[in-house]
C-alpha cells in the first residue's frame, strides 16, 4: 500500500447500509425480513449490493450458481492474480434479523470503501463476495453456493436442486437475472476472511468483543421414517402396538443421551411429523429430521452410529421398519492459524478483548477452507439470538469488527 495512507472505517456508513438492506423484504407487522434465496425480496436485495459496489467502481462479476463478486483491482494484479476475499450472504431464514450474512458483506464493502476514501490502491486485489443459497431454506444443500465455488458440489446438480416451493434453482437464477456467465471457483482466494456475528451466547456472557474462531463444527442432517400401523387408541393393547409416534419420541430421547454423555455432540430433532395425525388413531407413520454437530470428527462419527444402532434396536422391539436418508454431511473444519494469530493481534492493537473459539453454525468459509487459507471474526449477539427479528448487535460492537476487520486487512496486504 502507499505509504503515509491511513484508513479509516466510515462505521456510520455501514451501520446505514446494514439498516437499508434490512428493509428490502421486511415484514413490518412482525419486525423480521424475509429474503429467502432467489425470490424477488432477495433479488432486491442483490441489486442493491451490486449498486453499493458499482458506487465503489469495482469490478462486479456474477458466476453460473448466483454468487456475486466486487473486486477492487491491484495496480499489481496481471489479470490472474488470487485476490484476498472477504464476505458471507445476503439470503435470510423465514422472519429473520438483519445482521446474519449481510454484516459480513457490507463490512467487506466497508473496508473497500476504506481504500478508496484515501486514495490508496492495494498491493493484491481485494474482493467482497455475497454467495448464494447459504441458509438452505428453499433449496438443499445450505452453504450451496459457496460449495459451488469450493468444488464441493457439481454445478449442474446444483442448478438442478428442486426447491420446497417445487421450483429448479437454475429457472429462478435465470427468472431474477443472477444466472452470471463466470464459471464458479474462477475467482480462487489467496485468503478467506468472515466477519459475523456470533449468534451464540458467548462473547456477551464473558464480557469479550472479538471471537478468534479457529474451528468449526462437523454438521450431520439426515431424515428418519418410520412405518409402523395405524389402530385404534383405545382398542389395542400396548403391548400389540406398532406405535411410530412412540418410536420417533424414543429416538429424540436416545439422542439427547448421546449429547448428554458425549458432552460435545449436539443433537436436535427440528422437524417431526405423525400420520395420520389424528387423536385417537396410533400413528401409522413419523418422520423426523436429526442434527448431529461436533468439532471432532470421530466423535461426529460415533454419534451417528450410535443413532443407526439404536434405530435397528428400536425397529426390531417395535415391529417397525426404519430407513434414512442422509441430507447432509460436512466434516469439522480447522481454520488457518496464521491468520487467526492476525485477527487476536488486530483485537489487541485497537484495544478489544478477545478470546478463541469454535463456530457452532455453519458458515461460508468452511466452503472456502477447502481452496484457501480462510478464517473467521465474530461480535456479540445479544441473547444469543440469531434467526430471528430479535437478532441485535450493538452498533458500536458492529463497527469495532469491521475495524478489526480492516486492521487484518491492511497487514495482510501490506505484507504480500
Amino acid at each position: 500500500m502507499n505509504a503515509g495512507k491511513e484508513l479509516q472505517l466510515n462505521g456510520l456508513l455501514l451501520i446505514e447500509q446494514i439498516q437499508a438492506l434490512g428493509q428490502l423484504g421486511a415484514d413490518a407487522e412482525n419486525g423480521g425480513r424475509t429474503r429467502i434465496a432467489l425470490t424477488d425480496a432477495e433479488k432486491a436485495g442483490r441489486d442493491q449490493v451490486v449498486d453499493w459496489m458499482r458506487d465503489l467502481d469495482l469490478d462486479v462479476q456474477v458466476d453460473r450458481i448466483g454468487n456475486i463478486f466486487g473486486t477492487l483491482r491491484s495496480p499489481n494484479d496481471p489479470g490472474d492474480q488470487r485476490p484476498l476475499m472477504m464476505g458471507s450472504h445476503i439470503d435470510t431464514v423465514t422472519n429473520a434479523g438483519a445482521l446474519d450474512g449481510c454484516y459480513g458483506v457490507l463490512a467487506g464493502l466497508a473496508v473497500i470503501r476504506a481504500f478508496r476514501d484515501a486514495g490508496v490502491l492495494p498491493q493484491r486485489s481485494i474482493t467482497v463476495a455475497a454467495f448464494t443459497n447459504e441458509e438452505g431454506v428453499r433449496y438443499q444443500p445450505d452453504m450451496m453456493g459457496s460449495l459451488v465455488h469450493a468444488g464441493g458440489m457439481p454445478l449442474e446438480e446444483a442448478l438442478d436442486s428442486i426447491g420446497t416451493d417445487g421450483t429448479r434453482l437454475g429457472d429462478e437464477l435465470e427468472r431474477i437475472g443472477y444466472a452470471g456467465p463466470l464459471e464458479p471457483g474462477a475467482i480462487a482466494p489467496h485468503e478467506y476472511i468472515e466477519l459475523h456475528i456470533e449468534q451464540g451466547p458467548i462473547l456477551e456472557a464473558e464480557g469479550k468483543s472479538i471471537g478468534v474462531v479457529e474451528n468449526l463444527q462437523g454438521i450431520s442432517w439426515q431424515q428418519v421414517e418410520i412405518k409402523g400401523n395405524a389402530n385404534h387408541a383405545g382398542t389395542t393393547p400396548t403391548r400389540l402396538r406398532h406405535d411410530a409416534g412412540f418410536v420417533a419420541s424414543a429416538i429424540v430421547t436416545a439422542l439427547r443421551a448421546i449429547a448428554v454423555e458425549t458432552g460435545s455432540t449436539l443433537a436436535t430433532v427440528g422437524c417431526m411429523k405423525l400420520e395420520p395425525n389424528v387423536i385417537n388413531v396410533i400413528p401409522r407413520k413419523a418422520t423426523l429430521t436429526v442434527d448431529l454437530r461436533d468439532p471432532d470428527e470421530a466423535k461426529l462419527v460415533n454419534a451417528e452410529n450410535r443413532l443407526s444402532q439404536y434405530l435397528g434396536e428400536i425397529a426390531e422391539r417395535e415391529g417397525v421398519s426404519i430407513t434414512t436418508e442422509r441430507l447432509v454431511r460436512f466434516q469439522p473444519v480447522n481454520f488457518d492459524a496464521s491468520l487467526a494469530d492476525e485477527i487476536e493481534a488486530s483485537a489487541q492493537r485497537l484495544g478489544l478483548s478477545s478470546r478463541r473459539m469454535t463456530s457452532g453454525a455453519g458458515h461460508d468459509a468452511q466452503m472456502i477452507a477447502r481452496i484457501a487459507p480462510a478464517a473467521m471474526i465474530f461480535v456479540p449477539s445479544r441473547g444469543g439470538i440469531s434467526h430471528n427479528p430479535r437478532e441485535h448487535t450493538d452498533d458500536d460492537q458492529l463497527i469495532q469488527g469491521a475495524r478489526v476487520l480492516l486492521d487484518v486487512v491492511s497487514r495482510r496486504l501490506g505484507a504480500s
